[in-house]
């Protein structure tokens, strides 16, 4: 499958340039902070009213990587809907949607800071779920190894042609991957920022969502 691949504790990996992350060995997709309903709850909150569409986005885009991996398990790695109300305010149409696209697999929604408590829609609920050599969790920890998390929405740039370009992009290293945000109304941090360089190791990189998936040196 095309995107940038790589190892993390000896687990081969591949970034693709939607955002997902495909561990083939496993069948295994992951995502990352889909902000499900993000535009209902800032409506709902007083903010400024956004067109509702992102779910549907967010949902178009994961069902076309899972058409195309056909994966068996998918793991959304946290912050899923954008709160609990959100997820429960959700359309039927999108709803059922999401039902659809969990048939026949094992789902897996990790607990995210925005979605701290049970959702209405099947799967299994965890804090966090080690699947050696990895484990998955929503906010990355000091320590970890083969950790694969979110949570940061990180974002890099690239000069090219006389522009720059800035994506959400992977932050990897030889201990754990910090995911891009997958969800349509998402905004990110720099990779640079320092909280995100205090987590990655001297010779971490970034990969560039996009067409074509690109890696840079992590600019400190």
């Amino acid at each position: 499958m095309k995107g940038y691949n790589f190892t993390l504790s000896g687990a081969s990996l591949t970034a693709l340039g939607s955002g997902a992350l495909w561990w083939p060995d496993e069948s295994l997709l992951v995502v990352s902070d889909l902000h499900l309903g993000k535009s209902e709850r800032i409506a709902r909150r007083g903010g400024t009213t956004l067109p509702p569409y992102e779910t549907r986005d967010t949902l178009t885009r994961l069902a076309a990587d899972l058409a195309l991996c056909n994966a068996s398990t998918v793991i959304c790695l946290g912050d899923s809907f954008d709160d609990i109300a959100a997820s429960q305010a959700l359309p039927e149409e999108e709803r059922q949607w999401i039902f659809q696209l969990q048939a026949g697999r094992r789902w897996v929604w990790i607990e995210g800071n925005h979605d701290p408590g049970p959702i209405e829609f099947g799967g299994a609920h965890l804090a966090e779920l080690p699947l050696p050599p990895l484990t998955f969790r929503h906010i990355a920890q000091t320590g970890g190894s083969g950790e694969i998390s979110g949570h940061y929405h990180p974002k890099a740039s690239l000069a090219l042609r006389g522009r720059t370009i800035t994506r959400p992009a992977f932050l990897i290293d030889t201990d754990r991957v910090i995911m891009p945000a997958y969800g349509t109304y998402t905004g990110g941090l720099r990779a640079n920022a320092p909280v995100l360089s205090n987590l990655m190791r001297a010779e971490a990189i970034a990969v560039l969502t996009g067409p074509a998936p690109t890696a840079i040196p992590l600019q400190r």
